[in-house]
């Protein structure tokens, strides 16, 4: 099978993907700015805590986020990948941060509120619940299932269903 850009050899099974959470206020950068940059992805810049910064160090190509609009709409919104594994942030000269670099994937078909994650027994241990301050958090791969049945899309395909 011919390497991709989102698919490399460690990564060709759904069991060895990673899954994750990343914030964005939608009024500093929104799920349309990011579908916007189409396949080139964005720099997932500006992150200033360490165990945030540090969960970007172990993602790999591929891997899948939840992009979530904090602060106003409180949702996931839509499925986003990294393209780019973890760099220097460009946005500052101090050594000690890294970004990833990610793209759009998918819309979510009905946006799933914070409300809705808390309300659900199978989330209650979900760092959306229990570190919602964190802009950058691990999903388990049951809570990938959960967030994307709720949001009406196929966890595999990213079709609506």
């Amino acid at each position: 099978m011919p390497q991709t850009e989102s698919h490399t050899p460690e990564r060709e099974t759904e069991d060895a993907m990673k899954y994750w959470l990343i914030k964005s206020e939608p009024d500093a950068w929104s799920w349309d700015e990011q579908v916007a940059k189409g396949e080139e992805g964005e720099e997932w810049s500006g992150i200033r805590n360490y165990q945030a910064r540090n969960f970007m160090r172990e993602m790999k190509i591929g891997d899948r986020l939840f992009f979530y609009h904090s602060n106003k709409g409180l949702e996931v919104v839509g499925i986003a990948e990294v393209c780019k594994e973890s760099t220097p942030d460009s946005t500052t000269d101090d050594p000690r941060w890294d970004c990833v670099w990610v793209k759009a994937l998918a819309p979510m078909p009905k946006p799933v509120t914070l409300k809705d994650v808390k309300a659900n027994p199978k989330l209650s241990e979900m760092s959306l619940v229990t570190s919602f301050r964190l802009s950058v958090q691990p999903v388990t791969a049951a809570e990938w299932k959960e967030v994307c049945k709720m949001g009406g899309i196929d966890p595999k395909t990213l079709k609506p269903v």
